[in-house]
């Protein structure tokens, strides 16, 4: 797709326009020039980065090595709650824009009241009877350090800031449509200051002078939030992302409620969905009327705990370990896992910069060796001011972790706040499916090993568990690479050893098994002229080299 460079502003796309499936979703060029919704395995993959990465570095000099260890802190592994953000983010796109179709009159309509913003006009926001709204949003809650901010920002890049329209089918549509906008909120919680950077950035991604008109002090706040509700409505703006929302603890007297009451009107009134982020410092804020204006949203709020020590976090250990530059490669044991997780406590940002630390301690030490006792030493001296936290992590008391509300989610209680689906559980097993296909790849080879193995025994009639116990004990033994022939011929040994026995049954017998039986399949084959490989292929209980599983009955 070729790009625009908008005079004074950002490189833009020119809409290309798909086929919904969504019937709701058709005939709405705002939607329809957005890319395609994402199945869980396309949304990781476009999600995932993981830097270039080279073996033979680890040879190189200390001081290049030290360096490349930064590439630590590229790489993105998606989780499960990655996936979960994106998809509610794809969500809540495409139900704001469902009112705000820029050919149904209604939509028209209320754009004719945003024509006095040009005039300079000063005016209050007015709700609009005719205009139904669709949106909805939802909030991120989660502890500082976890990768609230990366995963979201990683999710919007997925999908072009502006959109330039020229022409929809027969229609002549010229419009600029802004997919979405990521403000900070001000570290005072002033809705000037929000407003001022709402103006900004607009004007550096369209070269226009909005923050000129309405951001000088002739301005009240108010008209500017009106200016505000206007802009956004006549740029078609898809989603508004509120980042450090706990900021709001900061804001003069009432003045949390204003900006909650702003965020209102938005969804409200022009219909624009907003998503806020913050740390549990905004869990008070956030539960009060924000809360309620989004009751019926259907999408949930997301509570953003730190990982457990289970398969999501070995998810992402994986994905750091692959990345090592001390000239002694350290493989990963439980007790480093352990001690990793002991001293990050499951925090992703504390974890990734312990891995990074701890190897360029063993690089400079000369040691070059990443240890348990290592690890620990490095995040005592290099911890220090995340300690307490860290320690009353640890302690798990609930009176030392509510001292520091940046770590505390104790009694959350958030509407539509479920236990992971289904599908979630689904993706996570998707998502190290992925992770692992490299080494699954390499393992390919040796189950096609072990399959021909028990085939040649299963063709002497040897009983299916048999022989895939003998084969089995014989390349744990023997290891992977050994050949085929005699693999098969060690595991007959093995068989026909004192205490073993062949435990060959008569073949008038095996008519008379459960005709899913292995034997019996093995049996009707050979009375087709078929191998025993080609009647169990046949019974799909061998697949391809594509997809090795072995089954037994």
């Amino acid at each position: 797709m070729d790009k625009l460079k908008i005079p004074n502003g950002t490189v833009a796309v020119p809409a290309e326009y798909k086929e919904q499936v969504i019937p709701e979703y058709r005939g709405n060029p705002f939607i329809e020039a957005l890319p395609p919704i994402l199945c869980a395995e396309e949304a990781a993959e476009r999600l995932a980065y993981y830097p270039p990465y080279h073996p033979e570095e680890r040879k190189l000099e200390s001081h290049y090595r030290i360096h490349m260890v930064q590439r630590l802190f590229q790489i993105f592994q998606p989780l499960p709650v990655h996936l979960d953000m994106e998809s509610r983010i794809s969500r809540v796109l495409r139900q704001g824009y469902l009112a705000r179709n820029p050919l149904k009159p209604q939509f028209v309509q209320s754009l004719k009241k945003s024509d006095e913003i040009n005039k300079g006009i000063n005016g209050v926001l007015e709700t609009n009877e005719l205009f139904r709204t669709t949106a909805s949003g939802f909030s991120i809650v989660g502890v500082s350090g976890m990768g609230k901010s990366t995963a979201v920002n990683q999710i919007l890049r997925m999908y072009p800031q502006v959109i330039i329209h020229s022409r929809y089918k027969e229609t002549k549509f010229s419009v600029y449509q802004l997919v979405w906008l990521k403000l900070d909120c001000p570290f005072d919680g002033s809705i000037k200051g929000l407003c001022i950077e709402f103006f900004n950035k607009v004007d550096n991604l369209l070269g226009t002078d909005y923050y000129k008109k309405f951001g000088n002090g002739r301005y009240s706040v108010d008209n500017m939030v009106t200016a505000i509700c206007k802009i956004a409505q006549n740029l078609g703006l898809g989603l508004l992302v509120i980042d450090e929302i706990q900021h709001l603890n900061e804001a003069k007297s009432g003045g949390d409620q204003r900006m909650l009451n702003f965020f209102v009107s938005l969804v409200n009134t022009i219909g624009l969905p907003i998503v806020l982020i913050g740390t549990p410092k905004a869990l008070n804020v956030l539960q009060s009327q924000f809360r309620q204006a989004r009751r019926g949203s259907g999408q949930g709020d997301m509570i953003w705990e730190r990982l457990k020590k289970d398969d999501t976090w070995q998810l992402l250990i994986d994905a750091l370990w692959g990345y090592q530059w001390t000239k002694k490669e350290t493989q990963l044991t439980d007790e480093i896992n352990e001690v990793l997780y002991e001293e990050s406590q499951g925090i992703t940002d504390i974890v990734v910069k312990l891995y990074a630390m701890s190897q360029i301690r063993a690089i400079v030490s000369g040691k070059e060796e990443i240890t348990p006792n290592l690890i620990r030493q490095v995040a005592k001296e290099n911890l220090q001011l995340v300690q307490p936290m860290l320690q009353a992590l640890k302690k798990g008391g609930l009176r030392e972790i509510a001292k520091y509300d940046d770590i505390c989610t104790v009694n959350v209680d958030f509407a539509g706040f479920l236990d992971r689906s289904r599908q979630t559980v689904e993706a996570e097993m998707r998502l190290k499916a992925l992770q692992k296909q490299r080494q699954e790849e390499e393992k390919k080879a040796s189950l096609s090993i072990k399959e021909q193995a028990i085939t040649k025994l299963l063709e002497l009639n040897i009983e299916a568990k048999k022989a895939q116990k003998a084969v089995e004990q014989v390349m744990e033994a023997e290891g992977e690479k050994i050949d085929v022939s005699e693999l098969a011929v060690k595991a007959i040994q093995l068989l026909s050893s004192p205490g073993e026995k062949m435990n060959r049954k008569p073949r008038r017998t095996i008519k008379k098994m459960n005709e899913n039986d292995i034997r019996f399949i093995v049996e009707e084959g050979r009375k087709k002229q078929m191998t025993a490989y080609e009647a169990l292929k046949e019974k799909e209980l061998i697949k391809g080299i594509d997809n090795v599983i072995f089954q037994v009955g």
